[in-house]
C-alpha cells in the first residue's frame, strides 16, 4: 500500500472481536474472535493508514434493504451480506467517512449515506 500510494484500509472484523476474548462455549469461535481482535488491533497500531475496522453483526443471505444502523455499539443484531458490501462501498467512496473508528453495523431504519453521516 505504501509503495502504491494507498492509504484508505477497510477491515470487515466480527461483532465481538476481542484479542483477548475467552473461548467462550464455543472454543473455536473463540479463536477466531481472538484473531479478529489481534488484526483489528494491529491495523488501530498502524498511523501511516485512514483505516475504518468494520464489525458487522449476523450475516444473513437475505436480499438486501439498503437500511443500517452504523454505530460505535449497536447491539447484536443481523445484517445483510449485501448491505454490508453497500456500507464498504460507501465507506470507499464518500469522502473518508469514519477514519480511525472502529464501528458496528446491524440492519436499521437508515439508508446507507445517511447511516455513514449518522454515524
Amino acid at each position: 500500500m505504501r509503495v502504491a500510494g494507498v492509504r484508505r484500509y477497510l477491515m470487515l472484523s466480527s461483532m465481538g472481536a476481542d484479542a483477548r476474548a475467552g473461548d467462550g462455549a464455543d472454543p473455536v469461535f473463540g479463536a477466531y474472535l481472538r484473531a479478529k481482535g489481534a488484526a483489528d488491533d494491529d491495523l488501530r497500531a498502524r498511523g501511516d493508514l485512514d483505516w475504518t475496522v468494520l464489525r458487522p453483526g449476523r450475516l444473513t443471505d437475505e436480499p438486501g434493504s439498503g437500511r443500517v444502523r452504523i454505530a460505535d455499539s449497536t447491539g447484536r443484531g443481523a445484517v445483510p451480506r449485501a448491505d454490508v458490501a453497500a456500507v464498504l462501498a460507501g465507506l470507499l467512496t464518500e469522502p473518508a467517512p469514519l477514519v480511525g473508528r472502529t464501528v458496528e453495523l446491524v440492519a436499521g431504519e437508515l439508508t446507507v449515506p445517511e447511516a455513514l453521516t449518522a454515524a
